[in-house]
């Protein structure tokens, strides 16, 4: 199940009147600052109720390596999966349900939940991801001279991994760029431009991987090879907790009538601590520059969008790094999203 939200245009439609006018009217003031926007550059919704059928596609991808001499790196990724379902609108809100279509009768116990919140300044996801048992090895590296090639797309269930995370942005230049107008159709760009923008995140990850299995299925593939792990790899769970900071720019391009092209970049420094740190009071005494890694996001949408028809898709890429003296762990995962919609019910 997904769920969508957009906040800032309507924002100010759910403020009443009350017995404190001048309290209320500061606070409108307030929200009304949020989803302020400049008509010339952004065309406002002018609908109440849409309806939407959009179909998503989601890949994951892990790497785990040990660090030193006899380097060793293991990549996992499952195939990808396509999920579609019906979305209804109100204002701000999009609720919807998504079939998964390529295993409509397989428990992967898989769980995918994507949520946005989009003012004109703020904005704001959410993402909770439970991975299933459909994973395949995909690229190895074991040593010098060992020919890995029989590991390569073998299925393995003995990794799941789980990301809980949050991400807060304000956007400078909000009055004329809009970032719903590429990624969530309740506005429309109507020139091109572009903003700067900063972030605050934190994330969760766990990583349960059963290192027994992967070596007897090493032993089972490559017999006679006598190929062992690296101690580094023989771990049964990884659990790190993930504070960041980020920057970015996006650009909305606006290329012909009601067609629009935006993409954004942002690179975050992320402090990354494991669970028995994290159990540990943080001070300054207890940082670490061997903590600190870089991560980035990247989204990219291209929207048709006349105001009452509207079709497009977007993608988002998240990538994650871990890195401590011995082992390290790469993450990327993303989401391919296209749509078709219809408002209706003017405002």
């Amino acid at each position: 199940m997904l769920l969508l939200t957009s906040l800032g245009l309507y924002a100010q439609d759910s403020i009443t009147t009350s017995e404190h006018p001048k309290k209320m009217g500061w606070l409108r003031r307030l929200v009304r600052g949020f989803s302020y926007i400049d008509t010339n550059y952004v065309e406002p919704q002018h609908y109440n109720w849409s309806v939407m059928m959009q179909g998503n596609y989601n890949y994951d991808y892990y790497r785990l390596s040990s660090v030193g001499d006899n380097k060793q790196s293991i990549s996992f990724a499952p195939t990808g999966s396509f999920k579609v379902g019906p979305y209804f609108g109100w204002r701000w809100a999009f609720l919807g349900y998504t079939f998964d279509l390529r295993h409509l009768d397989l428990n992967i116990n898989s769980k995918t939940f994507d949520f946005s919140f989009y003012s004109a300044q703020i904005g704001v996801d959410v993402c909770y991801r439970r991975t299933g048992y459909d994973y395949k090895v995909r690229h190895v590296k074991l040593g010098d001279g060992i020919d890995t090639y029989a590991l390569e797309d073998v299925p393995f269930d003995g990794i799941i991994v789980g990301i809980t995370g949050v991400n807060v942005y304000y956007i400078f230049n909000h009055k004329r760029f809009s970032y719903p107008a590429a990624f969530n159709q309740s506005t429309c760009q109507k020139l091109s431009c572009g903003s700067w923008m900063v972030g605050l995140g934190f994330l969760r990850n766990s990583i349960e991987f059963d290192h027994e299995k992967l070596q007897q299925l090493i032993d089972q593939r490559l017999p006679g090879q006598e190929v062992k792990l690296d101690s580094a790899l023989m771990f049964k769970s990884v659990n790190y907790h993930d504070y960041n900071v980020s920057v970015g720019y996006g650009y909305n391009w606006v290329f012909a009538r009601n067609w629009l092209l935006g993409a954004s970049l942002s690179m975050a420094l992320a402090y990354k601590r494991t669970k028995s740190e994290s159990d540990s009071r943080f001070n300054i005494r207890n940082f670490s520059i061997r903590n600190v890694n870089i991560d980035g996001i990247g989204r990219f949408g291209l929207v048709w969008n006349n105001t009452r028809w509207y079709a497009g898709s977007s993608i988002i890429i998240r990538a994650y790094n871990y890195r401590k003296s011995q082992f390290a762990t790469n993450n990327i995962f993303g989401t391919l999203s296209v749509y078709v919609g219809y408002n209706f019910g003017r405002k």
